[in-house]
């Protein structure tokens, strides 16, 4: 796994002596490009194409590029191997696409990079690490109010982050304590309450390695010891984190000593991430990264029923990811407005009408507050859904070059 996540500078964390933080870009949807060709030329662009004619293969239109922002579009034309790509530099993940099924439109993600050595990474290719340079140092361009205004986001929306993975620690030490006393029942309600805290911020949190382990094993890495799934279990590493415990509950439907042990780890993990979180850096480009990054998450695991397998609580997981795009907009939106009024009120309006639309799903008497996705719900539901989703992402795929560009 990891997921979209900031770019940011390696922070160096001796004094916790147990991980390495990845600096991380989070993940902008496709059909990205600015409608300005002011921002457009600032803007370096390189395509990845993900291919299979006899091998797998993953072709790098550009091998060098200028510093500054770079786009990377990605696409998976024919490759069954090849599910995700990573931007590396010395072990960090600066920027990653996953879930890359072959036929789906290309997806982008846009990072501001400073000159060096860096490796575009396709595990699974037969290639799978292509070197990557970066020619000249990233001369600051902004002179607005704008961008005085976008900074004062990232700080704020960093203090949310902060509380989020907070609250997270404290509804996860709740779900250990009930499945510690056996109670099944209350810990499926503490299950559902703590899901949304990690969904509101996932894109941003989960570049985390523990120290002694690569940016690419698992059994290092903090999202996948927190939130992997069973679609991208790793046999070497096993089950972990929210899904092992969900899977105990829902399926099962029993506590064991496993259980336990599994509830142990995962509040271990957690108190781990939060003395973390505080530690990382935002530029604006990252928020609007993490916003689509989100809402791709939605796309691709949610409406499908494939990250909540067994309680089924997809709504909730899918209103909190929505939830968190909206908190990295907000933030963004007083030095957006200065950029582009026409485009802020597009995102606006759509995020009112997604909003709108999961409130139909309201239900209190469900886990969660919202309906059970269920096959039913799915069937009639899931096109519904991922249109409206699709209509957010379209204006909001515009922003990681435009607030970049500032």
């Amino acid at each position: 796994m990891p997921f979209g996540k900031p770019v940011r500078p390696l922070i160096t964390l001796g004094a916790l002596g147990v991980v390495t933080a990845l600096a991380l870009t989070g993940c902008a949807s496709s059909d990205g490009a600015s409608d300005s060709s002011t921002d457009a030329a600032k803007v370096s662009r390189v395509t990845i194409t993900l291919t299979n004619d006899g091998s797998d293969q993953c072709k790098v239109s550009e091998t060098k590029v200028p510093a500054g922002p770079v786009t990377f579009s990605v696409k998976n034309e024919s490759s069954t191997a090849i599910t995700e790509v990573e931007l590396l530099q010395d072990q960090r993940i600066l920027g990653e696409k996953e879930n890359l099924a072959p036929g789906l439109d290309a997806v982008q993600f846009t990072a501001t990079l400073t000159g060096g050595e860096y490796q575009v990474y396709c595990p699974g290719a037969d290639t799978e690490l292509t070197d990557f340079t970066v020619t000249g140092k990233v001369t600051s361009t902004a002179n607005s109010s704008a961008a005085t205004l976008l900074d004062e986001g990232t700080k704020g929306y960093a203090d949310y982050v902060d509380g989020q993975v907070t609250d997270m620690v404290t509804a996860v030490e709740l779900l250990q304590k009930d499945i510690d006393a056996g109670d099944l029942d209350a810990a499926k309600t503490d299950y559902a309450n703590a899901r949304p805290f990690y969904e509101h911020v996932e894109s941003d949190v989960d570049g985390f390695v523990k120290k002694g382990h690569k940016a690419t094993d698992n059994a290092g890495n903090l999202d996948y010891l927190i939130d992997m799934r069973a679609s991208n279990l790793d046999p070497a590493v096993g089950w972990n984190g929210f899904h092992a415990v969900e899977k105990d509950l829902f399926q099962a439907g029993e506590i064991t000593a496993s259980t336990k042990k599994t509830a142990a780890d995962l509040t271990e993990n957690v108190q781990l991430l939060a003395k973390l979180v505080p530690t990382l850096d935002y530029k604006p480009e990252d928020l609007a990264n993490g916003a689509a990054g989100l809402l791709e998450e939605v796309q691709s695991n949610k409406v499908t029923g494939e990250e909540e397998a067994y309680s089924h609580i997809d709504l909730v997981d899918l209103a909190a990811n929505v939830e968190g795009a909206r908190q990295a907009f907000a933030y963004l939106k007083p030095g957006l407005t200065k950029l582009d009024p026409t485009l802020t009120k597009q995102i606006a309006k759509q995020f009112d009408a997604t909003n709108a639309m999961m409130d139909g799903y309201r239900n209190a008497d469900d886990l969660g507050g919202f309906d059970t996705w269920d096959a039913g719900t799915k069937k009639s539901d899931a096109n519904r859904i991922s249109q409206q989703i699709q209509a957010l992402q379209d204006p909001l795929s515009r922003l990681a070059e435009k607030v970049a560009t500032a």
